[in-house]
């Protein structure tokens, strides 16, 4: 039985993705306003991991770049304001600390999708690397005007409903 080639990307220098080509990341930018956050990372995972380009190899980095603006106003459902809690140890004998959703937006509102974001890609050096391509704001301002970023097609991404009432 004969087995057809498939392509491989092969990474190229000491880089982990082609700077020139094809093939060469692209610059995107996200609205994260009143879009539910579990939707929107799965979104977004797959582009800066490459899954959405056809020269996806999973061995080598072939993502793009994405730029989350106003992360601050990401929607999430039911009660997860509340009931939702982030853990983090500080490596310290009982040093547990405990967040929850809203108290995490209110400090560190970039960090809510970067780890939802992580959450979804595999735990390697690699994803590391790849993650570095996340660029997470609070505001609706970015420093990466030079970059030309496009905005990220998203296919049906739904919108909470207090989107939704204040769109009619």
């Amino acid at each position: 039985m004969l087995q057809k080639k498939t392509y491989q990307g092969k990474q190229k220098g000491p880089h982990y993705f082609e700077n020139k080509g094809p093939n060469a990341p692209k610059w995107y930018v996200v609205d994260a306003k009143d879009q539910v956050l579990g939707r929107l990372a799965t979104v977004i995972a797959r582009a800066i991991t490459g899954k959405t380009k056809t020269t996806y190899t999973r061995h080598a980095d072939t993502g793009d770049f994405v730029v989350v603006l106003n992360a601050e106003k990401v929607a999430l459902t039911g009660n997860k304001e509340t009931g939702k809690l982030y853990r983090r140890h500080t490596g310290y004998v009982g040093g547990l600390k405990t967040a929850t959703a809203g108290q995490m937006r209110a400090r560190h509102p970039d960090e809510i999708i970067r780890l939802a974001v992580w959450g979804m890609t595999n735990k390697s050096s690699l994803a590391r690397h790849q993650m570095k391509k996340l660029k997470v704001f609070a505001g609706a301002e970015h420093p990466h005007a030079a970059q030309n970023p496009q905005p990220l097609p998203m296919g049906t991404v739904r919108r909470t409903n207090l989107a939704k009432k204040a769109a009619k």
